[in-house]
């Protein structure tokens, strides 16, 4: 399993997950630039994920959809705000309708990744930043930091293939 570590801050508003790979950074970094790439390991392995837009620069957007093993698909969107290849990217990101529309209901965060190569091995960290404590603890009870956890596992098989 390549995640090492996992620190949520509820003062902070942040949950950091990092990983570490045996590939380098430019690697790691397609994991993110290429849609097809990204559609194998975002979202956990029950929850395979279809990207529909990925507008990778800044100002562009992504909207995608995770598939439940019922059929059942639930939507999200990005908005980039940052992209820095291969070291860093930042997006906003929350839930949409069936549509693709963003649902203002539910929280959005703000997630910055960072990549990082040395001695031959890559560590990403993804840091969450949330608006609220309360959409925090929601997102988290859904079950984020376990899906993030798993989905993340996938990327060592896709790194060796």
């Amino acid at each position: 399993m390549p995640v090492t570590d996992v620190k949520k801050d509820l003062d902070a508003l942040t949950m950091t997950v990092t990983a570490e790979f045996d590939a380098g950074a430019e690697r790691v970094w397609e994991m993110w630039s290429d849609p097809r790439q990204l559609e194998r390991w975002w979202g956990p392995p029950s929850h395979p994920a279809t990207f529909v837009d990925h507008e990778f620069e800044p100002g562009g957007r992504a909207a995608y959809f995770m598939t439940a093993p019922d059929g059942q698909k639930y939507h999200g969107w990005w908005r980039f705000e940052e992209v820095e290849p291969p070291a860093r990217l930042r997006f906003e990101d929350g839930f949409a309708d069936d549509e693709g529309k963003p649902n203002d209901e539910m929280p959005t965060t703000v997630a910055t990744v960072t990549i990082t190569e040395a001695g031959g091995s890559t560590t990403m960290s993804i840091q969450s930043k949330f608006a609220s404590r309360e959409g925090m603890e929601q997102t988290i009870e859904m079950g984020m930091e376990q899906g993030v956890v798993e989905a993340l596992g996938q990327i060592d098989g896709l790194l060796a293939g």
